[in-house]
Parts: C-alpha cells; sequence; structure tokens
C-alpha cells in the first residue's frame, strides 16, 4: 500500500485496527541525519511489547498498576520512498490476544483527535477574545459619546435657567416711566380716583 504521508498511514492503521478490535500507537519514528525529517515509522497495538519492572528508590513512590501490554506483535511498518510517497515495507496481522469489537461507544481520542480539538478550541477563544475586545472598545465608544451629550445637555440646562432667571429679574425691575399703584392707605374702604 501507498500513501501520501506518516499522518495518511496512521489514520488508516487507526481506522483498520477499529474496525478489527484493537488501539494503535507509534511505538518508533526514524528521522534523516540529512535534514531531520521522519524517514520510516512503526505503528503496532497498544499490547505490543511488555513493560520492564524499572523500580526507581528513593523518595518517589511508584504505583502498583497492572500491565496493558502482552508482547503482541502485530504492527505495521511505513518508509518513506525517494518520490515522498510512504508504502507499507512490513505487516503483521496476527495479534497475540483477543481482540475487543467497538460497541458503537466512542474510544477515547487519538493524541492528534484531543491536539485538532484543543487548537479548534484555543482559535474559538482567541476569535471570542478578539470579538470581545471589539465591543469593549464600542461600549467605551458610546459611554464616552453620552458623557459627552449629558455635558453639552447639562450646560444648555444650565444657560436657559440663567436665562429664565434674568428675565424673571427684568420683568420685577420697574421700568423708566412706569406708574407705580399707590397702595390703598384705608383698605376696608374703596379707593376713588
Amino acid at each position: 500500500m501507498v500513501f501520501d504521508s506518516p499522518d495518511a498511514a496512521k489514520a488508516f492503521y487507526d481506522e483498520y485496527a477499529r474496525r478489527i478490535g484493537f488501539v494503535t500507537r507509534i511505538v518508533s519514528s526514524r528521522r534523516s541525519e540529512r535534514d531531520g525529517s521522519i524517514i520510516s515509522r512503526r505503528l503496532a497495538c497498544n499490547k505490543e511489547g511488555f513493560n520492564l519492572n524499572s523500580r526507581k528508590i528513593g523518595r518517589v513512590r511508584i504505583r502498583n498498576r497492572e500491565s496493558k501490554r502482552e508482547g503482541c506483535m502485530a504492527m505495521l511498518l511505513v518508509k518513506r520512498e525517494k518520490v515522498g510517497k510512504w508504502i507499507v515495507t512490513k505487516f503483521v496481522k496476527d495479534h497475540s490476544h483477543p481482540l475487543v469489537i467497538s460497541t458503537g461507544v466512542k474510544e477515547r481520542p487519538t493524541p492528534d483527535e484531543k491536539d485538532k480539538r484543543i487548537q479548534e478550541l484555543s482559535s474559538e477563544l482567541n476569535r471570542a477574545n478578539r470579538r470581545l475586545a471589539a465591543c469593549r472598545e464600542q461600549l467605551q465608544t458610546f459611554m464616552k459619546l453620552v458623557e459627552d451629550h449629558t455635558q453639552r445637555l447639562s450646560g444648555t440646562v444650565n444657560e436657559v435657567v440663567q436665562n429664565i432667571r434674568e428675565i424673571e429679574s427684568e420683568d420685577q425691575k420697574p421700568q423708566v416711566g412706569e406708574v407705580l399703584p399707590f397702595p390703598n392707605p384705608y383698605p376696608n374702604q374703596p379707593f376713588q380716583s
């Protein structure tokens, strides 16, 4: 089989594994000494190999967990050809353990899926932060306009009140040549002119 990239080979092997009833992992990758790019990748059943008991001495506490590895030999090896295509150079189909067919319950996402989801959520968060900053800026602009309008309106109201007071005070002053009413010295008797 031929693939365009090591990721395409992994996606194919992951789908194959899901249908057959096992989970895959990347066991090893070889890099070019010339440019450091990946030139081969070995994918295997997650029960490939054995866990070694490498206990540390000292204060580090090691949890005792049951090993999931059973020495399974199932694997897929892909290598990059000079033309840039990836070809399968070795495939071991047989497993040394019973396979579990998927019950339709979604398995745990692979690290690639997790990374993609993290990237999607990070992008969404960045977009939301940019929208929030734009809204905050618009709100500050609006509040500044309201404040300016309130100050102008307050100034106008003060001018109107001052003008009304001036008019009222002018109305209460006697005008030149105006005859003031003479008070009646005898309020109980009608005033005769």
